[in-house]
């Protein structure tokens, strides 16, 4: 087993600024965010320096993360306002975010290793995570009421254009079940 990265190593709250100064930088400026890091670190009275070529491979993962994260954060905002969920949703979004970019993370780090295959049984425990907020919000029942009304506003459309007869029409809202 290959020994941690030397970020890997460090504190959290180190680790957390170090992602804030990433950002913050734009991804850029590495040898100066290498010695900030190190005069940080032996403030902290640690031992551990990192170089700049550390900090770059560590900068373009994150990158990469953030940008992952954006996309599923900008994918549930536009998922969730082209489906008129309501307010229900708008409840559970901040959750279903989370948990989006969690899925991403996961499938992240799983793609790292194993040279890029990504465990079956992650996609599994993600999509069920996904599946129980879905359901828990109510969303797939709202979905399932808009596309009921969306077919019976289709038959009532093919009644009124002569392509279907009113027997029909009923005989099909009795088997759909929304008669």
């Amino acid at each position: 087993m290959p020994a941690p990265r030397k970020v890997d190593l460090l504190p959290p709250e180190l680790k957390r600024w170090l992602e804030a100064e990433l950002r913050t930088r734009g991804f850029a400026g590495y040898e100066a965010l290498a010695e900030a890091l190190n005069w940080k670190l032996a403030e902290e009275g640690l031992e551990l320096r990192i170089q700049k070529s550390a900090l770059h491979a560590f900068g373009a993962e994150y990158a990469e993360f953030v940008k992952v994260q954006e996309s599923a954060s900008a994918w549930a905002a536009e998922w969730m306002t082209e489906a008129g969920i309501g307010e229900e949703a708008k409840r559970h979004n901040v959750l279903f975010q989370m948990i989006t970019a969690l899925a991403f993370k996961v499938m992240q780090a799983e793609m790292v290793k194993d040279a890029g295959e990504i465990d079956p049984k992650s996609l599994h425990f993600i999509g069920r995570m996904m599946k129980d907020i879905m359901a828990s919000s109510g969303i797939r029942e709202q979905l399932a009421a808009a596309e009921r009304k969306a077919q019976a506003a289709k038959l009532d459309a093919a009644v009124a254009a002569g392509e279907v007869t009113e027997d029909f029409r009923a005989e099909a809202r009795r088997i759909m079940g929304f008669a």
